[in-house]
């Protein structure tokens, strides 16, 4: 990389001047989630909004290293969304952990105590975990996203339930299984099997009727609403004509957040790991239950009347692969046609070590090529990757460029835009992934390696605003206009929308360069670069600007 620290810090803070240019994005084009920026946040991470709720069901201080809850709630998450803090980064959605009551206790195995922070390990799928807030605090988070054009993806587990502890009991023989353990030799040995030690696996392949397992019932009864949650469970089986299997019961109660709260997409945990048919059917009620909420709620619709949207988590799939996902033992799935849009790109981690042009280029082919009309989410790092592109953050320049400028949908981990630093000292595994947000780094721009931790985030916002704007950038078709300094074009038709833009990195620091714009922008036409808000005119296909960045972003003023 060719970024400089000093000239970097001059940028920005003449950005910030009083005198600074006009860094107002202009209206974005319409919502695609080809293009889609998605920040993935762990809800007990993030922010927190009300420290009364800290300590639920009796949960203790006494967990391992970055192990238990820490205090980030819904409101606060809501808290960011209306102080503009993912508008201002260009996000189009924000994807939060499930917030589904987790088990009660910790778990004490290898590690030591560990809880369910993370939102994986469910006691109900129907209740509110209590240390991340209310059913109220849910309904301002999805509206106040709703209200700003930004989406919500809700995070669900069809897979398994939580570890079994004293206080939180076994699930019925009938709902799931306990052993054996995956060993992941075949397709068989992926999906019936438990993916670790005491993580008991839902028998999502059975058709045999079930009850509501008895210590849930017991609980509904408990709360007051035993009569209405197997009302709703009797109209609901009645409607569709599934068997009350345990893979519907979960489908019904996953369905019941987008209904009542308007979540606009699943991403989906653990797919490879539940037959694929099951996926299918998710995205089949899941997209009724959305229908239903426009309707009931159509002064929140969103624009565009887009339909529900899944992405899949399905372990080890990377773009080149296009369409199909391969099980070791050679079974081959294709999961878009089993309810996904798009799906995690797991390759994108080892890309991202690869020139600019070579990963731009071969994102673009397969996107364009086999995978035309759905879309992969790359990724850098996240909460359970051990091997992340950049673990102690020495290139946050770069891996901006390459997240939010490559083909595809960008999924941004938080802190990836404020240099989180992926190393806690005393935590072990994945626990090394999942510090608390670094807001006081960010708001004392502490340096991070070469740069201020303010300064990585406006670097990234700029992108991000830029990316918001275009859906050119991650939709669009991709081409080389010149090899040093780098110079490309992304092109973007479809449903009649029509953009263009032209991006150059690594732009020399002592010179103003002219940029080749030849072919995208004619001679005589005005053109901003949204990096630094300067316009300029095309002359003979080239464009320069007055003020010198490492980066352009250029497209029509």
């Amino acid at each position: 990389m060719k970024f400089s620290a000093l000239a970097v810090s001059l940028m920005l803070a003449f950005g910030a001047a009083s005198a600074a240019p006009d860094l107002t994005p202009v209206k974005s084009k319409p919502f695609t989630w080809e293009n889609a920026t998605v920040y993935f946040l762990l809800t007990d991470r993030f922010n927190n909004g009300n420290p009364a709720n800290d300590h639920a069901y009796g949960r203790k201080d006494d967990a391992a290293v970055a192990r238990g809850f820490m205090g980030g709630d819904l409101a606060g998450v809501t808290q960011k969304i209306k102080d503009g803090y993912f508008t201002d980064l260009g996000v189009d959605a924000i994807w939060i952990t499930p917030p589904v009551e987790q088990i009660h206790a910790p778990t004490d195995e290898g590690t030591g105590k560990t809880y369910g922070f993370h939102g994986y390990w469910a006691r109900d799928f129907t209740a509110v975990d209590a240390n991340l807030g209310t059913e109220k605090d849910l309904h301002e988070l999805v509206d106040a996203a709703h209200a700003r054009g930004i989406r919500v993806l809700l995070d669900v587990v069809m897979n398994q339930t939580g570890p079994v502890t004293e206080q939180d009991p076994v699930w019925p023989a009938e709902w799931v299984r306990t052993s054996p353990a995956c060993t992941y030799k075949d397709m068989a040995t992926t999906i019936s099997c438990t993916l670790v030690k005491n993580l008991p696996d839902f028998r999502t392949d059975s058709n045999e009727k079930v009850d509501v397992p008895p210590a849930l019932a017991a609980k509904w009864k408990k709360e007051g609403r035993y009569e209405r949650e197997t009302k709703e469970l009797d109209d609901f089986f009645k409607r569709t004509g599934y068997p009350r299997a345990p893979r519907y019961y979960l489908m019904k109660w996953h369905s019941d957040w987008v209904r009542k709260y308007g979540f606009d997409g699943f991403r989906a945990d653990t797919v490879k790991h539940v037959e694929p048919g099951a996926w299918k059917d998710l995205k089949k009620v899941a997209s009724q239950a959305y229908e239903d909420w426009k309707k009931a709620n159509p002064a929140k619709r969103l624009p565009g009347d887009l339909p529900f949207f899944m992405t899949a988590e399905t372990y080890g799939y990377g773009v080149k692969a296009g369409r199909e996902f391969s099980y070791d033992g050679g079974s081959k799935v294709d999961y878009y046609s089993n309810g996904f849009d798009s799906m995690i790109n797991f390759s994108m981690v080892r890309d991202a070590g690869q020139g600019y042009e070579q990963l731009f280029s071969s994102y673009s082919a397969a996107l364009q090529g086999p995978l035309k009309g759905y879309s992969v989410l790359n990724y850098l790092d996240s909460h359970d990757d051990g091997n992340p592109f950049d673990a102690l953050r020495q290139h946050p320049m770069e891996a901006a460029n390459k997240l939010l400028l490559a083909p595809g949908q960008a999924q941004i981990y938080y802190g990836d835009e404020t240099a989180r630093v992926l190393k806690i000292e005393g935590a072990e595994g994945d626990a090394n992934l999942r510090s608390f947000m670094n807001w006081d780094q960010l708001k004392n721009n502490t340096r991070v390696g070469l740069f201020g931790v303010a300064e990585v985030r406006e670097h990234w916002a700029r992108l991000g605003r830029f990316r918001h704007a275009h859906p050119a950038v991650g939709a669009g078709v991709h081409q080389m206009l010149q090899a040093s300094p780098y110079v490309f074009k992304r092109t973007y038709e479809k449903n009649g929308v029509t953009d263009r833009v032209v991006v150059a990195l690594d732009l020399p620091q002592d010179r103003s360069v002219a940029i080749p714009v030849a072919g995208v922008f004619m001679d005589g036409q005005t053109v901003r670069d949204a990096y630094t808000g300067k316009t300029a005119v095309v002359a003979k296909g080239k464009v320069q600007f007055e003020l010198r960045a490492p980066v352009a972003l250029i497209a029509l003023d």
